[in-house]
């Protein structure tokens, strides 16, 4: 279970979000956000890319905040 404190934010530098919770590294790739952009928020990035800075920070907790009991019950069926 995870605190509402502790969901990712459009204002996050990426370089933070990726440490914190690598699991979103694939979400970032899958929106073409380069690793220079790294040092930047998700919000200026996401507007540079033509991108909702919502829709990628929805995807970002998502992939950071996922069940994980969901797919420890599917390998073992």
């Amino acid at each position: 279970m995870f605190r509402f404190d502790q969901l990712i934010r459009r204002d996050m530098i990426i370089r933070d979000v990726k440490q914190r919770h690598p699991e979103t590294i694939p979400i970032f790739e899958q929106f073409r956000y380069r690793p220079s952009c790294d040092d930047c928020d998700i919000e200026t990035v996401a507007r540079k890319n033509g991108l909702n800075s919502l829709d990628v920070v929805e995807a970002l907790n998502q992939a950071a905040f996922r069940p994980k009991a969901d797919t420890e019950n599917a390998s073992s069926q």
